[in-house]
């Protein structure tokens, strides 16, 4: 009875002093608060990640200090078994101090006569970190005490989060996530058992045990770790042998630099966010990085390039290249190119072709007119300078010939396109004050990549156009630009056309994406922009300035780079566009357009296989020299006597009259003989004589089909002056093809070489006369 009474009286004292040193620290508590403040002051890096987390760029603290964000889940459990069972076997269930490992510390104090074995639990450690302090019995004590307050206010794994965000790890580096980036050049979560067992015992002593440093001294650490995970049965044998035997090796890259001008666009978008998550593809960005990089080196040393690749299903960038070399002032490469604003060139046209094909103007192999051509005062020529007569929409688009695309803009209406691509996305730039205008068909506006890539993506979306995503949180914004019928039509046309040349002719190289080039006046903008089902991509190469650049086209400077980086793309990205169901593959005829079955073989001078939208084939459009609309049927007179053709002025007695299929009359001088309507249409007769001979040009200086030597003194050719009889309006003078400099009326051919030459001339009204003569010696 009495000892249950001690008993009692002994419970009761210890009641009262854990009650009182309870009511002490609740008190300690609430008058010495945990300074928690300071690790919240402790700002992370700021860290741009690709789309598997991997960091792209960061940008270290207030105090240079590099700390990534990073939760258990997404830290390897190789680490944290590395670390509880080395540091702290018995930290779930402890309340911040171990009592057994404080008296085993203590005793070996008393006995050794010097500290043989540390006490410091992970919430010890945790505490020394948010409150430094000396090696002193009352710094210890107080670090106890902060472990408890931990204990107090917050649970295991959010102390255990603390101590893997701001674990030191050596130089500037703190926790688990930066040293493993730093160290290893890998996420936290891709740790192997060695690296794991490393980084778990560096806090110990970060700057000693630096690997990049000194190795051997890591990995002596390492192995003590990995004996101490043997001898618990943490890991298996084999795992431990395996991973003492693996070499300790590591850079310190606390600074990586990929992708410099999106992370900086990012920061500052989202300067308050500390881990920024792009949408790109680190894998990529670094290889197509290098690509341009050494690409431009063959360049101007001024020249810079930019190169933007989205996958089209999301439209997520997955490589953002603003220049050829960020750090490379001569190239300017702090400037993002992706951003500026520039001429397209001729990278709009596609956009001009599937807006007629919606509006029923045009299908794949409609007549088109690569003639000179005044629109009000707006003579284009193409860039050759050299025109090519009856085309299709096919070698149009094909060859960007400028002036079916002009000829197609005025069709449309320069408002009506300008309209529906800024309903499509691309905000074009206008000059102050200035109205859309045919220009824009050869890149009289300005546009941005990112915005260029945007639309032309259309092309292997269906038709619809969509703002690229920069980061996973955004969302898809689509625009409609063209039918889905439209889009596909275009996209064949352009992916047929070859990349490869060969003797200066092109070749088929089974094109899977369909691809425009672009080059601004003066070159000194070269484009290329491509894209199929899988993905858009967009190349751009010129100075940041603008200055101009001698032989930067988009054909010469920008496809063998494009060539280069679909080399390197994965094989599953080569995926066609699927044809849609209204699209039909039928036969038309030339001149009138439409489809063969709806004409007589007579009227088809040429047939061709094209694809057709909804089955409609649509009639050449009207000739542009003609003031009244044409269907391409030509009524004629005809006497029934004579059978010769006759005018209502000039004829007399019984007629009747009969339809001819014509070319358009502005063809004339570049159709084959047959077609030409002199070849085919009946001779008028003798009363119409004057009345039909009155619009006939007559080329005179050198007679037809002659034959010009040098004079007799001299092995020099002279000049060959023509003039041209029958004009009274505006004249264009070609030679072989090739439009000349001349005074309206006067041509004069100098320094002539040898060979043969074919001379036409053709006036407002597409008439037309032509000679040709071979110079000899």
């Amino acid at each position: 009875m009495v000892k249950l009474l001690k008993i009692k009286k002994w419970l009761k004292r210890i009641i009262l002093i854990n009650l009182f040193l309870f009511v002490t620290f609740i008190f300690l508590d609430w008058l010495i608060p945990l300074p928690i403040d300071d690790f919240n002051k402790r700002s992370f890096a700021q860290v741009v990640v690709d789309k598997d987390g991997q960091p792209l760029r960061a940008f270290p603290d207030s105090q240079g200090v590099w700390r990534y964000p990073v939760e258990l889940s997404e830290v390897s459990p190789l680490y944290l078994e590395a670390l509880i069972n080395y540091e702290d076997r018995y930290y779930y269930q402890h309340f911040g101090i171990n009592p057994l490992a404080v008296g085993r510390a203590f005793w070996q104090w008393i006995w050794e006569g010097e500290l043989v074995s540390g006490a410091s639990t992970l919430t010890m450690q945790v505490s020394r970190i948010l409150k430094p302090h000396q090696k002193t019995l009352t710094g210890k004590l107080g670090q106890m005490f902060r472990a408890l307050q931990l204990e107090w206010h917050f649970s295991k794994e959010e102390i255990l989060t603390y101590y893997v965000n701001y674990a030191p790890f050596g130089g500037t580096i703190e926790g688990v996530q930066a040293a493993s980036y730093a160290y290893f050049g890998k996420n936290a979560n891709e740790l192997s058992h060695s690296e794991a067992a490393l980084l778990a015992v560096m806090p110990q002593s970060p700057s000693r045990f630096r690997p990049d440093r000194y190795p051997q001294r890591a990995e002596q650490a390492r192995n003590k770790l990995l004996k101490r995970l043997q001898q618990f049965k943490v890991w298996d044998q084999l795992i431990i042998g395996e991973a003492m035997d693996e070499e300790v090796w590591a850079e310190y890259n606390t600074r990586p630099m990929i992708a410099p001008l999106l992370t900086r666009r990012l920061t500052k978008q989202f300067a308050k966010q500390q881990v920024i998550e792009s949408t790109i593809d680190i894998g990529l960005q670094t290889e197509l990085e290098r690509l341009v990089k050494n690409y431009v080196l063959s360049k101007s040393d001024k020249m810079s390039a930019a190169l933007l690749l989205v996958e089209n299903d999301s439209m997520a960038t997955r490589a953002y290249i603003g220049s050829a070399d960020f750090l490379n002032n001569n190239r300017v490469g702090h400037v993002d190119m992706i951003q500026a604003i520039r001429s397209p060139g001729s990278t709009l046209k596609p956009f001009i072709y599937g807006m007629a094909i919606d509006q029923g103007l045009i299908h794949s192999q409609s007549l088109l007119f690569d003639v000179p051509q005044s629109f009000s005062g707006y003579r284009p020529k193409n860039f050759s300078s050299s025109f090519h007569g009856a085309v299709s929409v096919s070698q149009a688009l094909g060859r960007s010939l400028n002036m079916p695309a002009v000829q197609l803009l005025n069709e449309v209406t320069a408002e009506s396109f300008y309209a529906q691509m800024k309903n499509a996305g691309l905000d074009m730039q206008l000059p102050n004050a200035a109205k859309p205008n045919l220009s824009l068909a050869l890149g009289g506006g300005g546009v941005s990549m990112q915005q260029l890539v945007g639309t032309f993506s259309s092309l292997g979306r269906k038709g619809k156009s969509a703002d690229i995503r920069l980061t996973r949180d955004e969302k898809l914004k689509q625009y409609s630009t063209m039918s889905e019928g439209s889009a596909w039509i275009v996209q064949n046309i352009l992916s047929n056309v070859p990349m490869k040349r060969v003797r200066s002719k092109y070749i088929d190289s089974s094109n899977t994406v369909a691809y425009k080039t672009g080059t601004s006046y003066g070159s000194r903008d070269a484009w290329v922009i491509a894209s199929n089902k899988k993905f858009t991509i967009g190349i751009w190469l010129g100075q940041a300035d603008g200055s101009a650049i001698e032989k930067n086209s988009g054909r010469q400077a920008a496809v063998p780079l494009l060539q280069q980086v679909l080399a390197i793309l994965p094989a599953d990205w080569q995926q066609k566009v699927d044809k849609p169901f209204n699209v039909s593959y039928e036969k038309i005829c030339w001149p009138l357009g439409t489809k063969a079955s709806s004409q007589t073989q007579a009227n088809c001078h040429q047939s061709r296989n094209a694809y057709l939208l909804d089955g409609t084939a649509s009639p050449t459009i009207s000739d542009p020299s003609s003031d009244v609309f044409s269907s391409g049927l030509l009524p004629v007179q005809i006497e029934k006597d004579s059978g010769l053709r006759v005018l209502p002025n000039c004829w007399s007695g019984e007629t009747t009259t009969q339809q001819f299929a014509v070319w358009p009359k502005v063809l004339e001088p570049w159709i084959a003989k047959p077609y030409r309507r002199s070849s085919f249409l009946p001779h008028f007769s003798k009363k119409c004589a004057i009345i039909q001979s009155t619009s006939k040009l007559k080329i005179s200086g050198v007679h037809n089909h002659s034959i010009v030597y040098p004079e007799a003194s001299s092995l020099f050719m002279p000049d060959v002056q023509l003039r041209l009889q029958g004009s009274s309006g505006k004249n264009y003078w070609f030679v072989n093809g090739v439009l000349q400099e001349s005074n309206n009326r006067d041509l004069i051919l100098s320094q002539l070489e040898l060979g043969k030459y074919k001379v036409t001339v053709v006036d407002n009204s597409a008439n037309f006369a032509e000679i040709e003569f071979e110079v000899r010696l």
